[in-house]
């Protein structure tokens, strides 16, 4: 969606369109409200469920759709996309049973092995799968220019999916520039997971600012905490948001909660998710757009 239309349909919706709030933050202004307002990142899965062999970690609790949806209800939030969480590994059964009950309302993030054949991308197409997560924490690079990558690549940008990425920032063009080269939409998790002791400065941030201009790339504001405990992820945050605001505008930002906020379910909820997001956008036109029209059109609600 060009930035013309974009900001066209966002100022042309109707007057009682605009006056909904959700989550203000104290001394923050309303938000227009696109009728789709989404939350791009949340994972669900049942304590019970098998288990990836490799995993970082393992929950001792269930994070359900009831669950979910109620969050969504409670704070005004219209559409989830839900995103496989990795201990699941390429068992996606939970999170396409989630999709089948709420068609409409979620769509769904995937992780796939780069063999899977074009039917099955077809049927997990058809059952609201808008995309696969590459998550690569903890693990080998893989080498997306080689076999059997670019075949699923091809099959990925013809299908106009996404690709997200969750990776140190400072691997990121290694990652990032083949996706771009590859004319596949490319979502880079949790601000670029900038080094803590770097902040801003991380040269794989930086890089993520110059590959904004391809207009291939988004990145969520999400996740904070996942950059550096005690505050320094929420500094790391506040510090990001102009030059992010500058290089990808509000046609390539996205929000998500991260509920139930994995390994930091202690540390925070989905009302401070929210919250942060009013305090880290200030402009009420800039929030709404990236609350509503920006994934609603990425995500193809």
């Amino acid at each position: 969606m060009k930035r013309r239309e974009f900001n066209r349909i966002l100022f042309a919706l109707p007057a009682s369109l605009l006056l909904r709030r959700t989550g203000l933050a104290a001394g923050s202004q309303p938000t227009p409200q696109f009728p789709t307002v989404v939350d791009t990142h949340a994972h669900l899965f049942e304590r019970s469920l098998p288990l990836a062999a490799s995993r970082r970690y393992a929950p001792d609790y269930d994070a359900t759709l009831a669950d979910y949806l109620g969050q969504l209800d409670a704070h005004g939030t219209t559409h989830g996309v839900l995103v496989q969480p990795s201990f699941l590994g390429t068992d996606n059964r939970y999170l396409l049973a989630a999709l089948q009950q709420q068609p409409q309302r979620l769509r769904g993030i995937v992780v796939v092995e780069p063999t899977i054949s074009p039917e099955e991308l077809a049927r997990l197409d058809a059952a609201g799968v808008v995309g696969i997560r590459l998550n690569l924490m903890g693990t080998a690079l893989p080498d997306l220019r080689q076999a059997p990558w670019p075949a699923l690549l091809r099959q990925l940008a013809a299908r106009g999916w996404l690709v997200e990425v969750q990776r140190n920032a400072g691997d990121l063009p290694a990652v990032v520039d083949p996706l771009v080269a590859a004319g596949v939409n490319v979502v880079v998790d949790h601000f670029g997971r900038p080094d803590p002791a770097l902040g801003i400065d991380d040269p794989g941030f930086r890089y993520l600012l110059k590959v904004a201009a391809t207009r291939r790339v988004w990145l969520k504001l999400s996740g904070s905490y996942r950059n550096g405990a005690n505050g320094v992820g929420d500094a790391i945050a506040r510090a990001a948001i102009p030059p992010l605001r500058a290089a990808f505008g509000p046609d390539r930002l996205l929000w998500g909660s991260d509920w139930p906020h994995t390994q930091f379910e202690k540390a925070t909820n989905y009302a401070t998710a929210r919250r942060q997001l009013d305090e880290w956008i200030t402009d009420p036109a800039e929030r709404a757009a990236i609350l509503g029209p920006t994934p609603a059109a990425l995500y193809h609600f």
